[in-house]
């Protein structure tokens, strides 16, 4: 099985160096300094530019169009991986080893489910984010993807969700998360003005994917396995629940870290 795990970053960082592993710099169009040799998502056929809006999704754009001969493809990100230890350091990130194994009995290997406790996930998105383009995602998907609304509503009432837009899939299930996700982003590009957005909230349609992970999955039915995570230089939990808190009285507040 050939296993390509892509590690998302913007610039330069320590990356592991298990086989199997590609850094990939997004926004390279942009983001793109002399001594940065990581893989570039402006090869090929990409949407590179776009990264401010998508976040990493332009790497994983990037493989479903140009890493064609890949049996398995997955994303993490330059300081949040997968482990198969202990501490977390980037010597102990998952073996392909590992995820072959993991992939002989699933078709998605995906982080654990992060709880929000005290509030849903509409209920979160909304209290950091602009309403309107989770709103209008959800016309969307009434309107052109029908067999998904029931998932959508239910995931936006849970208080859990795989978050973070990291995974390892075989080859068919990357081919329907791409397909779904990309052609309802696309979409929603149409409908929703930026212009007076700040720069964090034009990240809008990379913080709408993550919601989208559990309705794709579980809409298709595709067997999956949840995997302990880790961040390097740790979670700033204490930062979240403060935060989180002050969402929940009306403060609208950062959500990602």
């Amino acid at each position: 099985m050939k296993v390509v795990i892509m590690v998302a970053a913007h610039k330069k960082f320590p990356m592991p160096e298990k086989k199997g592993y590609l850094p990939i710099l997004v926004g390279a169009t942009k983001n793109y300094k002399p001594g940065i040799e990581y893989q570039r998502d402006d090869e090929g056929e990409n949407i590179s530019a776009k990264n401010p809006n998508y976040n990493e999704l332009t790497a994983v754009y990037w493989a479903w169009k140009n890493l064609k001969d890949i049996d398995a493809i997955g994303l993490v990100h330059y300081r949040r991986l997968f482990f198969d230890s202990k501490p977390y350091n980037l010597n102990n990130v998952i073996s392909i080893e590992n995820v072959e194994k993991l992939l002989t009995k699933y078709d998605v290997i995906l982080p654990k489910k992060r709880n929000y406790y005290i509030e849903t996930n509409y209920s979160h998105y909304i209290h950091a984010h602009h309403q309107e383009p989770l709103d209008k995602t959800r016309e969307i998907i009434k309107m052109n993807y029908p067999q998904y609304l029931s998932k959508y509503d239910q995931v936006m009432k849970r208080r859990k969700a795989h978050m973070f837009n990291m995974f390892i899939m075989k080859r068919d299930a990357f081919e329907s998360y791409c397909t779904f996700i990309f052609s309802v982003l696309g979409k929603l590009e149409k409908k929703v003005n930026l212009t007076e957005y700040s720069v964090q909230e034009k990240r809008v349609f990379g913080y709408i994917s993550e919601l989208l992970m559990d309705v794709w999955l579980e809409t298709n039915a595709f067997s999956y396995v949840e995997l302990n995570w880790g961040q390097l230089g740790g979670k700033k939990n204490i930062k979240k629940a403060i935060y989180l808190i002050k969402r929940k009285i009306g403060v609208k507040t950062q959500t990602h870290f």
